[in-house]
C-alpha cells in the first residue's frame, strides 16, 4: 500500500516521536511518503534571530505566514534543512531507510510565485500587497519520488518549492500532500491533525463523500482553517487517491490506529 501522511507544525511539537515510530513501523509493508510543516518551529527560530514573523489574513479569513526575503532564508533554513534532518536522522536510528529533501531538489515541486495577495488589515479594509515569497503548486515531478519508494526508502519532503524564476518558494504543506498524493496515485492520504477530524456544530463527521450532494453544504459549514484542509482532501479523491482521512495524530501508533479504524476521525470518500 502506497501511503501520504502530512503532519503540521504542532501536531509535530507535540508528538513527533511517535508518529515516526508508527511510520517506522508501518514502512516495513507500505511505501511511504511523510509531508511535515512546521510553521511554529519557523516562528520560534526567526524570533531567536531577532526577526518578528508576520502574518496576514484573506477575505476568507484565513490566517498565514507573510514570507519576504529574510523569512524565506529562516523557513528554508529550518523547514529544508534543521527540522527536515532532524526527522531523516529519527527514521534512519531507527532503521528505516529515509531521504529527506525539499520541493526544490530534483524539482519536485514546481510553483507560480504570487505576485500579489489582498489581506484584511487591522481596519477591516481589503488591501493588495506584494506576494512575497510564496507560491501555489502547479506541476509535481514525482519521478524520484516513485523511484525512491521502489527502492524501499521512505521519503520525507518539506514544504518548499522552486518558482519559475528559481526562486526559492513557501508552499502550503496540506496543498503538497495532496499534489503529491495524486501524482503518485496514492491508496490513502492522511492528514495527521491536533483534533479528531473535521467537526461542525460540535459534532465530529465521520464520513464526507465526495460528489454527494451534501458536499458543498458541508464546506461551508466547516471552519476556515480545517476547510482548507478538507478541500485538498476532496481534491485528492476527486483525482483518483484511494481515500483521504483527517485524524488525531497524538498519542501512541496515531497513524497505525487511524488505518485500523480504532479511533475516530474522517474520511473523505468516493461516492
Amino acid at each position: 500500500m502506497r501511503l501520504v501522511v502530512k503532519a503540521g507544525g504542532r501536531v509535530l511539537e507535540q508528538n513527533l516521536d511517535a508518529i515516526l515510530e508508527d511510520i517506522a513501523k508501518l514502512a516495513r509493508n507500505h511505501e511511504i511518503v511523510f509531508v511535515h510543516g512546521g510553521g511554529d518551529i519557523v516562528t520560534k527560530y526567526s524570533k531567536a534571530m531577532g526577526v518578528e514573523p508576520k502574518f496576514v489574513v484573506s477575505p476568507s479569513g484565513i490566517r498565514s505566514r507573510y514570507t519576504d526575503e529574510r523569512e524565506i532564508e529562516i523557513y528554508t533554513m529550518v523547514m529544508a534543512g534543521l527540522l527536515n534532518k532532524r526527522i531523516v536522522a529519527k527514521l534512519q536510528r531507527m532503521g528505516v531507510k529515509s531521504v529527506g529533501f525539499s520541493g526544490v531538489d530534483g524539482a519536485i515541486l514546481l510553483a507560480k510565485r504570487k505576485k500579489h495577495i489582498i489581506v484584511v488589515d487591522e481596519r477591516g479594509r481589503k488591501r493588495l500587497i506584494p506576494g512575497g515569497y510564496t507560491g501555489k503548486i502547479v506541476e509535481v515531478n514525482n519521478e524520484l519520488i516513485d523511484l525512491l519508494l521502489k527502492k524501499g526508502f521512505t521519503v520525507v519532503i518539506s514544504p518548499l518549492a522552486l518558482g519559475e524564476e528559481g526562486e526559492l518558494l513557501n508552499v502550503d504543506g496540506d496543498h503538497v500532500a495532496s499534489k503529491v498524493a495524486i501524482t503518485l496515485k496514492a491508496d490513502i492520504l492522511i492528514f495527521l491533525t491536533d483534533v479528531e477530524g473535521v467537526f461542525i456544530d460540535g459534532r465530529l463527521v465521520e464520513e464526507i463523500v465526495v460528489g454527494n450532494s451534501r458536499e458543498l453544504e458541508l464546506l461551508s459549514k466547516i471552519g476556515v482553517g480545517m476547510n482548507r484542509k478538507v478541500m485538498h482532501a476532496i481534491e485528492a479523491v476527486r483525482s483518483g487517491v484511494g481515500q483521504a482521512i483527517i485524524g488525531l495524530g497524538l498519542g501512541s501508533n496515531p497513524i497505525k490506529r487511524i488505518l485500523e479504524g480504532s479511533v475516530k476521525a474522517t474520511r473523505i470518500v468516493r461516492g
